[in-house]
Formats: structure tokens, sequence, C-alpha cells
């Protein structure tokens, strides 16, 4: 009897979920005290490892024959402000050869720097600067740590969770000066202290040019 698709796919997620278990398994087995935690969700494994240890765990998952994680997909920040440390660096990589992803975290501050990836993945290089341009993680041994989004003169990470929504400056062009130009913040309005009331609910009896026909009495005819 055919299976319906249904158990198909129950099937293959089983599969999944016991081809992962066993990939958990031979990490712990692998990377030692480098691996602090795995953990696997919605059809992915998660690991996190010492930091220090980071090049060495990526080198492991691209060169085991067991792992295969060739293609650094993407790296990730989070800024986690009310924990220590603040920061937490996420890698995504994939397998081709075995169709399996895996994430791999590990955690920071703004004081301990990260080593690079690019002499691993070179792949790395923008996604570590746009990391640095945005939440200010540095990373060591880097060829060319750059700021990637924002401009050259640019103060802060925009991405911190304590970085202001409005910035610290403006910029706009000067007609005088024939130049772009930099200049603080200035606000018309206290930040974060808007007046969200309907201006047509929140009005008072407003007297508006020809209002005062409406209350004058008719004019009666002679007779």
């Amino acid at each position: 009897m055919a299976l319906t698709q249904l158990d198909e796919a129950k099937r293959t997620k089983k599969t999944m979920d016991q081809a992962l278990k066993e990939l958990a398994e031979h990490l712990r087995d692998q990377l030692g005290d480098k691996l602090l935690a795995d953990d696997i969700r919605l059809g992915e494994l998660m690991i996190t490892v010492k930091r220090d240890s980071i090049v060495e765990v990526l080198k492991s998952l691209r060169d085991d024959s067991n792992c295969r994680f060739h293609q650094l997909m993407d790296i990730c920040g989070v800024d986690y402000a009310d924990e220590s440390p603040r920061f937490e660096i996420v890698y995504n990589l994939l397998s081709m050869t075995h169709n399996t992803r895996i994430r791999v975290k590990l955690r920071t501050d703004e004081d301990e720097p990260v080593p690079s990836a690019v002499g691993v993945f070179s792949t790395a290089n923008w996604f570590e600067r746009e990391i640095w341009d945005m939440y200010g993680v540095f990373f060591s041994d880097h060829p060319d740590l750059r700021r990637l989004l924002t401009d050259y003169g640019f103060e802060g990470h925009p991405l911190r969770k304590d970085f202001p929504l409005t910035g610290y400056v403006e910029v706009r062009y000067d007609d005088e000066q024939k130049r772009v130009v930099y200049e603080p913040v200035k606000l018309t309005q206290e930040f974060r202290n808007f007046d969200f009331e309907s201006p047509w609910e929140g009005m008072e009896r407003v007297v508006l040019p020809g209002d005062e026909k409406a209350d004058a009495e008719p004019e009666t005819e002679a007779s």
C-alpha cells in the first residue's frame, strides 16, 4: 500500500531529525570542550561554541566528511543589551552534500575581539565588516575591517539597542557652501513625547474665517 503524502512527510522529518541527532553526537566527540551547547530547533541544528575556538570549529565543519559545510551563507549579530556578554554572533552554514544547515553561535562584548573567519570562508569578509559597522564587534586579523554601510565619519553603531533612533548628526546639502554638511540633530518636538490625539477630536472650538457670518442674525428686509 502506497504511503500518503502526510505519512511520507512524517517519515522524512523523522529521518532528518535522526540525522541531526547523529550529527550533534558526532560534533560533541569531534569538538570536545570547544562545544558549549547544542540544540535542534525547527529542523536545524544549532551549536554554541567558545569565542576563541570559532576558526577551528568552522574549519572542522568545512573539512569533516560527516559535515562538509562548504557554504557560509551569512553572519548575523544580535544585541542583548541587558546580558553579559551582550553580543551574539551567528554563523549560518549550508552543506550541499548532505542537504543540511547548521547555526554556529558565540557570545562576546565590545572589548573582546572575535577571530576573523575570512581565512576559512572568504565570504566572511563583508559579513564581518557589516557587523563591525552596525554593532561595533571587532574581528581580529581581518584584512580590511572598515565600515561598510555608514559613512566614513559616522559615529556609533546603529543596530545597538542603546543607539538613539534619531542618530547623533543629520546630513544635508548646504547651498551656500556647495557641499554636504553634518550638523547635530535638531528636533522641533521632544523625542518620544508626541501627541497622538487626533487633531479633529482634540481641537476645541476654533473660529475660522467666515464663521462669524453663521452666528450673525439675518437682516430683515425694510418695509
